[in-house]
């Protein structure tokens, strides 16, 4: 019989040290609402970063008993991506679920 192979989950505290500063982050988010031209570098950190807050965003919901269950998903979608004017990027969900909590 074959072996199974089990797939790496990413930790999500690591991520987030390697995340660019709030102040960057801040000022590279108002870029884009403003339709500023952005390099192709500060869009990559940019969408990393979002990714990262969306799912960290996810990750706290979904071990909190106050929200109900499957609603963290709408939630962190509207805070991180849709309240900006940003679309958000397809199977952003299912990447998640490599990270751990």
């Amino acid at each position: 019989m074959a072996k199974k192979k089990t797939k790496k989950k990413y930790s999500l505290k690591k991520a987030k040290k390697k995340l660019i500063s709030k102040d960057k982050y801040k000022e590279l988010i108002r870029k884009r609402q403003h339709h500023k031209k952005l390099s192709l570098r500060q869009r990559k950190q940019l969408d990393h970063a979002l990714f990262i807050n969306y799912c960290s965003c996810i990750k706290s919901l979904k071990y909190n008993e106050k929200v109900k269950d499957y609603l963290e998903y709408p939630v962190c979608m509207s805070s991180i991506y849709t309240k900006r004017g940003f679309k958000p990027p397809k199977g952003v969900t299912v990447r998640c679920k490599k990270y751990k909590h």
